[in-house]
């Protein structure tokens, strides 16, 4: 694994790749590569832990229920997602790796289910 996040991308073309960089009992640190990636069409994630994540590079837009709201993300912009707040990946950039830094703590019984 590289010291720098942002160096040596895993190929994303076939699908979002993700890379646990730490694991603790009740933290995961994950950096995860997107390209052009979204959601399927009505999945949500529904996960028992609480999400940091942030965009390093590329581009995104989350949507996120109760309330419901759409959040695009630029370099440098974070977001804090609540256990059980229900949310997906509308878009990321196809033209450039999406590359996001996820820190999950909480619960972690169930890493993530779709549904509505």
């Amino acid at each position: 694994m590289p010291d720098n996040l942002l160096s040596s991308l895993p190929d994303a073309s076939g699908g979002e790749v993700t890379e646990i960089l730490l694991q603790t009992p009740g933290l995961r640190v994950e950096r995860i590569v997107s390209l052009g990636q979204a959601s399927p069409p009505d999945f949500w994630y529904d996960q028992a832990e609480t999400e940091w994540v942030a965009v390093l590079s590329g581009q995104a837009r989350l949507r996120l229920r109760d309330p419901d709201e759409t959040r695009e993300l630029k370099p440098g912009d974070w977001t804090l997602i609540s256990a059980h707040r229900r949310h997906r990946v509308e878009w990321t950039a196809p033209g450039q790796p999406t590359v996001w830094l996820a820190l999950f703590y909480g619960e972690t019984q169930a890493e993530t289910s779709g549904g509505q």
